[in-house]
């Protein structure tokens, strides 16, 4: 699905059905560097049930024209006017990584539109390491190579993709690499993401429902920082998923949907 955002042409999956406004809304927001198609395990269950989804791209990701926004603190009041571009009054946010920042700052931003927030992955600060934000940042392919195989866990290393044929490895390389050159995207998401301050000031206003989806073996945002960022969120509920890195959503995506499947179900139900 293609629509307009401040001007920018906008591509969002809708997990296989029509995009229909007067459904519950579920946007998924993705980590630096990918795209929408990071959450292809998760949209399509939610889209055959009763929901709307957007699995958008960020500007200057995937499909999504524009240039790369620059601040967290941007691109939360971006997926703020998706709400209004697709003629929405509310949404339930779904984030992973810097997609965590992004959705916090929108529901801080944004409260009276957003129902639900889902953080997979998520920290209060994600700080670069100096030479892999250098490596990102001129272009270098070994940066991709690097955050892929730090972001994923044992069971991301070994195998065992739940789409036959595909390798968690090279598919996360294949979604940085697929819009343009690495510092326009993942280079400039590394830098929003290092110079964020603000997670734990905007975990605090936050009231809302709220989820937090960690990995015992997240080597990215430590599974103690994800917690961390949860005892400041009132109300959060932590679910810790075993042997399991950075990556959830796609190491072990049937656990993850339904933790997601279970918190929807409750705090965003179908109307009736």
């Amino acid at each position: 699905m293609r629509f307009k955002v401040r001007g920018i042409d906008t591509f969002a999956s809708t997990g296989g059905r029509p995009f229909d406004k007067n459904k519950p809304l579920m946007i998924f927001v993705h980590g630096s560097g990918l795209s929408h198609m990071v959450w292809v395990l998760q949209t399509r269950y939610f889209a055959f049930r009763g929901y709307s989804i957007l699995a958008i791209d960020l500007p200057g990701h995937g499909l999504s024209s524009g240039e790369s926004l620059k601040t967290i603190e941007e691109m939360g009041d971006w997926v703020g006017d998706v709400i209004d571009a697709v003629g929405c009054k509310e949404a339930s946010l779904v984030g992973h990584s810097q997609g965590c920042l992004v959705t916090m700052e929108c529901a801080k931003q944004h409260p009276e539109k957003i129902k639900t927030l889902t953080l997979m992955g998520g920290a209060g600060a994600i700080p670069l390491n100096p030479e892999l934000l250098e490596l990102a940042e001129t272009s270098n392919t070994k940066a991709v190579d690097l955050m892929m195989d730090w972001a994923h866990g044992p069971a991301g290393h070994f195998g065992g993709h739940p789409v036959p044929g595909l390798y968690h490895l090279n598919v996360g390389s294949m979604l940085v690499q697929e819009k343009k050159e690495i510092k326009d995207t993942l280079g400039v998401d590394f830098r929003a993401c290092d110079n964020y301050k603000n997670g734990f000031e905007a975990a605090k206003k936050l009231d809302l429902p709220t989820l937090c989806i960690l990995g015992d073996a997240d080597k990215m945002c430590p599974l103690k920082e994800g917690k961390k960022l949860a005892d400041h969120i009132k109300g959060s509920e932590v679910h810790v998923i075993n042997n399991c890195g950075h990556m959830m959503l796609l190491e072990e995506a049937d656990q993850t949907l339904e933790i997601l499947k279970s918190f929807i179900g409750k705090h965003y139900p179908l109307k009736k």
